[in-house]
C-alpha cells in the first residue's frame, strides 16, 4: 500500500514540469482564441452593416457564440503547449539529465498525461453545462435584439419521457422571442399504453429556466378512461417540458443540428419519436463523438511529448505552432470522416467516435515508445 501512495504522490518533479506545461499552453490558448477571434470580426460587421444591428448587440453575440469555440482551442493550446515545453525541456539538455538521473520519458509524460486528462474532463464539462446556456442566449440575441423577430409560428411542439413509459407532448401557437414565452401552448401526457391522462392549457407559457415553464392561469383536465374526471385552475403552474426556447424556435423550420444540443438533449431527442431512420443514426453518431472530442486534449498531449523531443527542437515557437496546426488539421479531418462514417449504422457509432483518438494515441505511445530507446 505505501509503495502504491509513492507512486502516485505528487514530486517536486511533477510540479516543475507542470509550471513548464502552464506557460506555452496560456499561449496557446491565448494566440489560437485571437484566430478564432480573427475570424468573426467580419461576421460581426456584417451584423452591423447587414442586419443593421448596434455595435454593442453584435458583440455580445459573438462573445456569447465564443464557448463553443473553446472546445477546438482547449485542446490545440494543450498539443502546442506540450511541444513547446519539451522542445525548451529537450533544447536546454535538461531532458538528457533526467534520463541521466534515472528518470524515463514515459515518467515525465505522467504529469503532462494527468494535465491532460483534467483539461479533457473539464472541456466535456463546458461542452455540456457551459455551451447550451450560451447558445440560448446567442439564439435570443440573435433573434430578439438583432433580426427583431418578435413571433415565431410553425410546428412548435416538443415531446418528452415520462416515468413508467409515458410521454408528454407540448404544443405551442407562437413563440414570443423578446419574451422567452409560448402563446396558446397544450399540453398533453399519456401513459404507456397512449391514453390521455391529463391536459393542461394556457395562454402563456414563460421560460424559467433550465427546461422549466412557468404556466400562467393555466387549467388542468385529468381524464379517466377518456372522460374528464377533474379540473384545476393554477394562477401559476411550473411545468417541465423538455426543450428551452432556443430549441423550440429551431424547430419552427427544421430539427435541431445535434451539434447545437448538450448529450442530455441529444438524449431525449432519441428517447422520442419525432426522428426518422437517417435523423436518429446522425443523433446517434454526433451523441459519441461529443464524448469522445473533449479527450483531444489528452491524446494531443501523448503525441506532442515525443514529437517535443525530436528534430523541431531547434524550431522555436514558430515550427511548434505549424506543426500543431498540421496535426490539429489532420485529426479533424479524420474526426469528421469518422462522424459520417458513424452515421452509416447504430452499431458504428461509438467505434467511429473514439477512432480518431484511438489512433492519435496509439501513433503517440509508438513515437513515445521510439523515443525512450533513443
Amino acid at each position: 500500500m505505501q509503495h502504491f501512495l509513492r507512486a502516485w504522490r505528487v514530486t517536486i518533479l511533477d510540479r516543475y514540469l507542470v509550471e513548464e506545461l502552464g506557460g506555452p499552453s496560456l499561449f496557446g490558448l491565448s494566440a489560437f482564441t485571437l484566430i478564432f477571434v480573427a475570424t468573426q470580426i467580419l461576421a460581426i460587421g456584417r451584423l452591423v452593416s447587414e442586419e443593421h444591428a448596434s455595435l454593442f448587440a453584435a458583440i455580445e453575440y459573438f462573445l456569447w457564440d465564443m464557448p463553443q469555440f473553446l472546445l477546438y482551442v482547449i485542446p490545440m493550446a494543450m498539443l502546442l503547449g506540450t511541444l513547446l515545453a519539451m522542445q525548451r525541456l529537450s533544447g536546454d539538455s535538461e531532458i538528457t539529465a533526467l534520463k541521466a538521473g534515472g528518470v524515463s520519458l514515459g515518467r515525465i509524460t505522467v504529469p503532462f498525461a494527468t494535465v491532460g486528462l483534467i483539461v479533457s474532463v473539464l472541456s466535456l464539462g463546458v461542452q455540456e453545462i457551459l455551451v447550451p446556456l450560451a447558445n440560448d442566449r446567442a439564439a435570443y440575441i440573435r433573434e430578439a435584439v438583432i433580426k427583431h423577430l418578435s413571433l415565431a409560428a410553425g410546428n412548435l411542439s416538443a415531446v418528452t419521457q415520462l416515468p413508467g413509459g409515458g410521454k408528454q407532448v407540448t404544443i405551442g401557437g407562437a413563440l414570443d422571442a423578446q419574451t422567452e414565452a409560448l402563446l396558446n401552448v397544450t399540453v398533453l401526457r399519456y401513459d404507456r399504453d397512449q391514453r390521455l391522462l391529463e391536459m393542461i392549457v394556457s395562454d402563456r407559457a414563460t421560460f424559467d429556466g433550465s427546461t422549466t415553464w412557468t404556466f400562467e392561469n393555466a387549467t388542468t383536465y385529468q381524464f379517466t378512461n377518456g372522460d374528464v374526471s377533474g379540473t384545476l385552475v393554477s394562477p401559476r403552474l411550473q411545468v417541465d417540458i423538455g426543450e428551452r426556447p432556443n430549441q423550440v424556435a429551431e424547430r419552427t423550420s427544421s430539427v435541431s443540428d445535434p451539434e447545437n444540443l448538450s448529450r442530455a438533449e441529444i438524449r431525449e431527442a432519441l428517447a422520442g419519436t419525432g426522428l426518422s431512420d437517417v435523423q436518429r443514426r446522425s443523433f446517434t453518431a454526433t451523441y459519441a463523438a461529443k464524448l469522445a472530442r473533449p479527450f483531444a486534449a489528452l491524446v494531443f498531449v501523448l503525441i506532442a511529448v515525443p514529437l517535443g523531443l525530436r528534430r523541431v527542437r531547434g524550431g522555436g515557437t514558430g515550427t511548434g505552432f505549424g506543426l500543431a496546426v498540421g496535426i490539429v488539421f489532420v485529426y479533424y479531418v479524420i474526426a469528421t470522416m469518422c462522424l459520417s462514417l458513424g452515421a452509416l449504422s447504430y452499431w458504428l457509432a461509438g467505434i467511429a467516435a473514439w477512432m480518431p483518438n484511438a489512433l492519435f494515441s496509439l501513433i503517440g505511445l509508438w513515437l513515445l515508445r521510439r523515443a525512450s530507446a533513443v
